[in-house]
């Protein structure tokens, strides 16, 4: 089934087959990106807005960059600097951007459901690049291409995700795909982030990290999202991590050839210590590259790109 034209808010949004052609597209996108030459006009003539009204990094620098690898054009809105700081509502800026030819739009804000809201307005296509603790897609597909390009499969791995289940946009999407494709996952943390109805999506919920960690094929750490917090959930960073922290000592519960995962930013001293932070199985930097890739997938089937290299 074709995908242009997708909205995409989160994983529930393919199907495994098309979770899979997203995989091999990756694959293929990533193997342009090792070139010199880091283009291919699959895009040339679309224009794409990255409208991020949290602070990014890694997700907006990523897409403004396969964008323009597949010569679309793009335009970054700061919510900072626009009308909106004048009374302009939401749903107006969305029209005055409308207006100006935009034919999709990246959206990350602290609301969830904020990139269905936009898509009221806009004929364009929405995709969803976080909104509050609610999904965050394209991490999750990078997340587990990552694991595949890693480990051959992706069903019947044992994944264990330590830290802020609670808050954690990331953590929802990459459960539900990571169910979709097989993988036995557990979720550890202390039970104030853990949201009580957690075993519902098929988990399996540990409050103690040695056992969290037992026997995994991957280990993910999840930072503490203090921007999403109340107080008093945990006594100090430094009890977090003591009780918490993925250290070296912690990981060799794990299977032998356990790989190491962040979705980042990573603190330091608090849900993971420098070994293994640095440490030879860590994937962390390979994720970056290959959220690029996957984020040029994604653009180029919902956009409709043509391979013309």
């Amino acid at each position: 089934m074709s995908m242009v034209g997708r909205d995409i808010y989160d994983v529930d949004v393919f199907s495994v087959e098309e979770v899979y052609r997203l995989f091999e597209l990756t694959k293929h996108f990533k193997g342009i990106l090792d070139r010199r030459v880091k283009k291919v006009p699959a895009l040339r003539g679309v224009t794409v807005c990255t409208a991020f009204f949290e602070n990014s990094t890694r997700t907006k620098i990523s897409f403004d960059l396969a964008a323009k690898r597949l010569g679309a054009d793009t335009v970054a809105f700061s919510a900072s600097s626009s009308s909106l700081k004048k009374g302009e509502s939401l749903k107006d800026t969305i029209l005055t951007l409308d207006a100006m030819g935009i034919d999709l739009y990246v959206v990350r804000h602290s609301e969830p459901g904020t990139p269905q809201f936009i898509k009221k307005y806009t004929r364009a296509i929405v995709i969803n690049a976080g909104d509050g603790f609610h999904a965050h897609p394209t991490q999750a597909l990078l997340d587990n291409y990552t694991i595949w390009e890693k480990k051959g499969k992706i069903e019947g791995l044992r994944i264990s995700i330590i830290g802020d289940i609670q808050h954690s946009r990331v953590v929802r999407s990459n459960i539900k795909l990571m169910k979709m494709l097989g993988a036995k996952v557990t979720v550890c943390g202390p039970k104030t982030l853990m949201p009580l109805d957690i075993e519902k999506s098929g988990v399996r919920v540990s409050y103690d990290i040695n056992e969290g960690i037992d026997g995994a094929d991957v280990v993910m750490g999840l930072r503490m999202q203090l921007e999403r917090q109340t107080s008093g959930l945990f006594p100090t960073l430094e009890e977090y991590h003591k009780l918490y922290g993925i250290t070296k000592e912690r990981l060799t519960l794990a299977k032998p050839d356990v790989i190491f995962m962040h979705p980042g930013p990573m603190n330091r001293g608090v849900e993971v210590d420098d070994h293994v932070a640095d440490f030879e199985r860590s994937v962390v930097q390979e994720q970056v590259t290959n959220g690029e890739a996957a984020r040029m997938a994604l653009l180029y089937l919902v956009l409709g790109g043509r391979m013309d290299e």
